[in-house]
């Protein structure tokens, strides 16, 4: 574990509060905690979906991941079907081709098409989990955490693709932090868990920044610093919505202090 934490920790510009995790291994907060966590699985396989259908194939193979995602989006925001029935729409039935012009188009297909799988095939693993606690599926809000980076992303092209790609890697990145740090907190059964995501996760991370790299086809150290450090000031400064990506917990800020006056 230490192996594939080492270029995720010298990515990132700070480690995740202890406060965080003490508020994220308490019992009460298990619920939340993989509700999110739900969540953010299928917000990735959304996220690298948009940026093949915006920038690599045509409209018949965009159509194609839409109706993939369409019943994990149908569970997850209008809480149609069964989630067992999830199980049978984690493979994508149709090759996708890269449209003409676009030459980063078949790196950019191959590296978030397998994103995506790996990315649904961890949602249904976290319902699974999920039944094994009962702990019923309800919805929840968003964090500020993806959006204070994605309000930093450039609007002209290639760059806004280029952010948006070094965003991608921080958030792989993060979570791959996060699962490292809950590990040594939690029961076998989740920790095993935490510890398998590792490995996907952190190629992802690197995925992202490849694919950043060769696009720009130039340098990118100053965006990833300036995106390094949008991200480390979303993760320490307090934040009073406790999800997965959350900052300190500002409640846990407010507890300590009043029990230093």
């Amino acid at each position: 574990m230490k192996e594939l934490l080492a270029p995720i920790n010298a990515f990132l510009h700070c480690e995740t509060p202890d406060a965080w995790v003490a508020e994220a291994t308490k019992k009460e907060n298990l619920s939340i905690v993989l509700l999110d966590h739900l969540v953010c699985e299928l917000k990735a396989a959304q996220s690298a979906m948009y940026l093949i259908r915006k920038y690599a194939v045509d409209k018949e193979s965009g159509d194609a991941l839409l109706a993939w995602l369409k019943p994990f989006e149908d569970f997850t925001y209008r809480k149609v079907g069964c989630w067992q029935a999830l199980a049978n729409h984690q493979k994508l039935n149709k090759s996708m081709f890269p449209k003409s012009g676009t030459p980063y188009g078949q790196d950019l297909i191959d590296k978030m098409v397998l994103l995506i799988k790996e990315e649904l095939h961890h949602f249904y693993q976290v319902l699974e989990i999920m039944a094994d606690y009962n702990i019923e599926y309800e919805s929840v809000g968003s964090s500020r955490y993806a959006r204070g980076m994605l309000r930093e992303v450039r609007t002209y092209e290639p760059q806004a693709l280029v952010d948006k790609l070094i965003c991608g890697a921080y958030i792989e990145a993060r979570s791959c932090e996060r699962f490292a740090k809950l590990a040594p907190h939690v029961d076998k059964r989740l920790s095993d868990f935490y510890v398998s995501l590792l490995r996907s996760e952190a190629r992802h991370f690197m995925d992202y920044l490849t694919l950043a790299e060769d696009i720009a086809g130039a340098d990118i150290s100053e965006r990833v610093a300036f995106f390094g450090e949008v991200e480390a000031q979303l993760i320490l400064s307090d934040d009073s919505d406790f999800k997965f990506h959350s900052g300190v917990p500002a409640f846990s800020t407010a507890t300590a202090l009043e029990a230093q006056a």
